[in-house]
């Protein structure tokens, strides 16, 4: 399954998601911590954000290198977090609304996409979770997936984003000693995924599922959405353990 999202909806995504962020910010206080970021306070989650937008924004424009830790710094010195944070979104989004979808656009990782939706999407995603940290840090715990307002559909993608662009990449080593067969569905949408891997890097395939997988993961969307990108514990699994090695695994930062 390719994204089914449009380049259009990213962008409204990426908005939407910066403002919930900078709502959640605000209510919870620059110095409350964040659960699912145990070591960020909110001012530092806010920080982290807007860089991240400039940071895009200036590797689609093509410019010189961003300078990550003093816009970081910038962040965590200014008078008015909220106003940027959206500067740096609106940078974001205008940016990539002036990149022509045929644009000459590396990206760091294999998608099906174009190099701008890639950004758009990764864009998407990233503010979306660090959205649900600021709700993590005004409710002092993890949001639960009735908590979020996500659909179904968006909670897919950001799934398969994770699933199929990130989980190969050679430095999360998600490895075993012998072969492991998993298999990821969302009881709602219906949508799955086959996970194999071993002492090779991993290998995913969508909409396929196995008769006697070694491990079994299961939950709506939303529920998955949070769980896979380890804000969240609302899903089942079954056989063998495989969720302590995920989380041990993939865990998707910065550096």
């Amino acid at each position: 399954m390719a994204s089914t999202l449009t380049f259009e909806t990213y962008l409204d995504g990426i908005q939407e998601a910066t403002a919930r962020l900078r709502e959640e910010a605000w209510q919870a206080g620059s110095l409350a911590t964040v659960p699912t970021c145990p070591q960020w306070n909110v001012g530092h989650l806010v920080a982290h954000q807007g860089m991240v937008h400039r940071w895009a924004a200036g590797v689609l424009a093509g410019g010189p290198a961003t300078d990550t830790e003093e816009v970081e710094r910038e962040g965590l010195e200014t008078t008015d977090p909220g106003v940027w944070l959206q500067d740096g979104c609106d940078q974001l989004v205008g940016r990539l609304r002036a990149t022509p979808d045929d644009a000459d656009v590396s990206f760091f990782m294999d998608t099906p996409l174009s190099g701008r939706d890639s950004w758009a999407r990764r864009q998407c995603h990233e503010t979306t979770i660090h959205s649900i940290d600021a709700l993590a840090a005004r409710l002092g715990q993890p949001a639960e997936a009735e908590e979020v307002d996500l659909s179904p559909g968006f909670a897919v993608d950001g799934v398969d984003e994770l699933l199929c662009s990130f989980m190969p990449r050679r430095k999360f080593d998600l490895r075993s000693s012998g072969p492991v067969s998993v298999t990821v569905h969302t009881i709602d949408t219906g949508d799955s995924w086959l996970l194999s891997f071993g002492q090779d890097l991993p290998v995913v395939q969508r909409d396929r599922t196995t008769d006697h997988p070694d491990a079994a993961i299961e939950g709506s969307a939303v529920a998955l959405y949070l769980a896979l990108w380890n804000r969240g514990s609302q899903i089942r699994a079954e056989g063998r353990d495989v969720l302590s090695l995920w989380r041990d695994r993939m865990k998707v930062t910065w550096d």
